[in-house]
């Protein structure tokens, strides 16, 4: 667990529990908190998430005292390494969870036109835009905290294998992404994992519980036009395709 910021924390789930080892976003704002995924295991036993945020948020609200104080829980899309602990938040009192299913996103954020037009979350004091990004995954959305200039691209883009599931939504998403950060701040391209090892090219095995030397989660806008210009080259073609920062898996259609 890592406070990027005090209104910002960056969470990393334990290898030993699962090797996935997702990341995950608390972002405080003055009305309520956004939880971004959460993560791989549903057990609490070995993976006790909601303990964990409550008493984030406590400590918060030691701070910034709001009775009212509301918490939602969203993903970045829809697989299960991302929305195992959902239901540990069942329960929670002032708090939404949001369905990781297209027709769930859709509805919930009010994307009327998806996946054209982004929508904004108001956290209270700090605004969230809600960028669709399938391509990855059909319900895959992309988070931008205006506050931090992050953009939190989930499995879409982060040092490690990207697998498309839809070439063509895949390629209009990085373009997306691209011309997004052309057009606003990006401090840092946070995604979801972490695969890839400090030498170039090289990433661990999947399964792989040990990565000593693995690539920093922090990815750079550079390396965003990286991928769009290796998306590009490849137009398409199926394989298993490295490069020095990510690898592109595709099985085609």
């Amino acid at each position: 667990m890592h406070a990027a910021e005090p209104r910002t924390i960056i969470m990393r789930q334990n290898m030993s529990v699962n090797y996935e080892a997702p990341f995950m976003f608390l972002l405080f704002g003055n009305d309520r908190a956004l939880l971004v995924d959460t993560g791989a295991t549903p057990e609490p036993v070995y993976f006790p998430l909601r303990r964990t945020v409550d008493a984030l948020i406590e400590a918060f609200l030691a701070e910034h005292p709001n009775p009212d104080y509301e918490l939602v829980v969203a993903h970045t899309h829809g697989h299960g390494d991302h929305k195992a602990a959902d239901a540990q938040f069942a329960d929670r009192e002032r708090t939404v969870v949001v369905g990781p299913d297209l027709d769930e996103v859709v509805a919930h954020y009010g994307f009327d036109d998806w996946p054209l037009t982004p929508r904004a979350l108001d956290l209270g004091g700090r605004t969230v835009d809600i960028i669709p990004g399938p391509g990855h995954h059909r319900s895959a959305t992309v988070f931008y905290d205006r506050a931090t200039r992050l953009l939190l691209t989930g499995d879409t883009f982060y040092p490690g294998r990207l697998y498309v599931q839809d070439w063509e939504a895949f390629e209009a998403t990085v373009d997306k992404l691209v011309a997004w950060s052309e057009a606003h701040p990006v401090s840092h391209v946070l995604g979801c994992h972490v695969e890839m090892s400090t030498r170039p090219g090289v990433s661990y095995p999947r399964g792989w519980t040990y990565q000593p030397d693995e690539a920093p989660l922090p990815m750079t806008v550079a390396q965003l036009r990286d991928l769009q210009r290796a998306v590009r080259s490849l137009g398409g073609a199926p394989g298993e395709h490295v490069f020095d920062d990510f690898e592109i898996w595709w099985k085609g259609e």
